[in-house]
């Protein structure tokens, strides 16, 4: 592993998936400018709508937003997140599952994950969400794909974040960076957000590096925005706020070493 600069990015996306594509290509592009070599983009980075609608275009998200991934990691010479977009399921037509790939820079997928815990609350806001009405649970955890340059990277999906064994799981496997793409609820995201992803690093000793939905996308849909990258002590090293855009930080292997001796808590679990 060594040192290098990675991207969290930020959208406000929309029902319209051209378009969205289109945005996530400017500010990919922007993140490589400043140095980027792994780019994370949120989840439903290619489309937010209704729910219905996910599920009667999942086909041709699917197959657009595999294309557009590996072709951004071709041109830009990256490794790139896409932070979960529906795929299709075979055996019912009325589902999808929600899915994050890992792509290299020859346009290969490296790893998937499909998000386990899915998001059916009703907010206090008067919003109500029933994720597993449209999305089939994915039924195993992510595992550890270990880069060479990168280090070891750990995948996840939003509401996740609230589910520490996961993340524990990833550190038993050596994780070193944690992805965490969300459309977190601006109601939810102004309490939470912030402090879960501070936790995730902290108790595991890992970078976190969270993209992020912002703003308004349809009707009552709105989210909380502020895409973070954050160190293994829990320092936020950069913060999007509110606006579309991106934020890069260094992922640097020394800071890791030296935040895991000065507090080996990983080494003295006594309930693995």
């Amino acid at each position: 592993m060594k040192s290098y600069i990675a991207a969290a990015i930020q959208m406000t996306s929309k029902p319209d998936l051209d378009k969205n594509l289109v945005e996530a290509e400017e500010l990919i592009e922007l993140a490589v400018r400043q140095g980027a070599e792994i780019v994370g983009l949120p989840e439903n980075f290619a489309f937010l709508g209704k729910e219905s609608d996910k599920i009667a275009r999942s086909v041709e998200i699917a197959n657009k937003s595999d294309k557009f991934l590996k072709t951004m990691a071709r041109r830009f010479q990256i490794h790139i997140l896409g932070g979960g977009h529906p795929i299709p399921v075979a055996e019912d037509p009325t589902k999808a599952c929600n899915t994050a790939f890992l792509i290299n820079p020859d346009g290969q997928e490296l790893t998937r994950y499909q998000k386990v815990h899915l998001f059916d609350v009703d907010v206090p806001d008067g919003n109500t969400y029933q994720e597993s009405s449209t999305v089939m649970a994915g039924q195993k955890l992510p595992e550890v794909y270990a880069s060479p340059t990168l280090g070891n990277i750990g995948l996840s999906i939003c509401y996740d974040v609230r589910f520490p064994e996961l993340y524990r799981h990833l550190s038993r496997q050596n994780a070193d960076v944690l992805f965490i793409p969300a459309a977190f609820t601006a109601f939810t995201g102004k309490d939470h957000w912030q402090v879960l992803l501070q936790a995730r690093a902290i108790e595991n000793t890992c970078y976190v590096l969270a993209p992020a939905q912002t703003g308004n996308h349809y009707e009552r849909r709105y989210t909380h925005g502020h895409a973070m990258i954050i160190d293994p002590w829990g320092t936020i090293l950069a913060d999007a706020g509110s606006q579309p855009g991106i934020v890069v930080a260094e992922i640097n292997p020394e800071r890791l070493l030296q935040v895991r001796q000065q507090m080996p808590s990983l080494q003295h679990r006594i309930f693995a």
